[in-house]
Parts: structure tokens; sequence; C-alpha cells
């Protein structure tokens, strides 16, 4: 992406934006806008949870919880796009290369909407080093460092 293309990214960027950016769709595209992103340092993203949705149907039947897995895929989702955004020629995939001190808060679940604030803390191509917060009104649910390969 040239410089040009960077300083005029418009916000929020909706589903279909989203979607030219990441591999991603339905049911398993867990963001659904992109509120506010800084090439190269930071992305907000978020995603509306949803007593509909299919991934929560089974987890738990009468009791929808946001799997902890999904929302570090939303985290992971976020930051692909935030690479993508950064280096449009090294990232058509982004591989979860690790992920550690993760720590979940307060539960997920059906009318909550989550929040994705990832930062970069490191880069060295092809790989990114994320910080990450997913939160529900201000208050984390969960947090984690990991890396990727963007390839």
């Amino acid at each position: 992406m040239s410089d040009e293309s960077k300083s005029q990214l418009r916000m929020p960027m909706l589903t279909q934006d989203i979607e030219r950016c990441i591999p991603h769709r339905h049911p398993f595209l867990l963001i659904d806008r992109i509120l506010d992103c800084r090439v190269g340092e930071y992305i907000l993203a978020t995603r509306n949870v949803s007593s509909s949705d299919v991934l929560l149907q089974g987890h738990f039947p009468g009791n929808p919880i946001m799997p902890g897995v999904l929302i570090i895929e939303g985290m992971a989702q976020a930051s692909a796009v935030l690479g993508k955004l950064t280096d449009a020629e090294a990232c058509n995939t982004c591989l979860l290369t690790e992920i550690g001190q993760t720590r979940f808060r307060r539960k997920v679940i059906p009318g909550d909407v989550l929040e994705y604030h990832i930062k970069v803390v490191k880069r060295r191509r092809p790989f990114f080093w994320f910080e990450g917060e997913a939160k529900v009104a201000g208050e984390i649910a969960a947090m984690a460092h990991f890396s990727a390969k963007l390839v």
C-alpha cells in the first residue's frame, strides 16, 4: 500500500473492506468493523456478539458464552488486517506463530460489543509481534501477546 493510500484510510472499515484484507468469511469472520487504525502501529476492531451466532450455539446451550479461543482468533484477525494494511505485498495470509501471556478476565456473552485493541510491538519481515486486549464496555475481557508470520 502506498504512503498516499495509507494516509487516506476511511474509517470505519466495514465487512466488505475487511474481506478485501483477509480471507476469513462468515461464519468464521470474527470482526465486524475497524473503527481506528494507525498503519504499522495500532488497530481497533469490533465484534457484535449475538445469541444467533452459530459459533455460540453449543457453547453452552441455554447459557451462551463466547469461547476464549475465538476471542484470541478475533485478535489475530484484527492483527491480520493491520498487517495487510501495513505491508500489502507481504501479507496474503497471517499465520499465528506464538500465543503467550494470555489472560481471560470476564465472560463475553450475547449483546456484548467486543473491542479488539491491537498494538504492534515489533516487526521483522515476515514476522510481527503484537499485544492485544479484548474489551467490553471498557472492561478487559482478555489480553494476550502473540506473534504471526505474514506470507
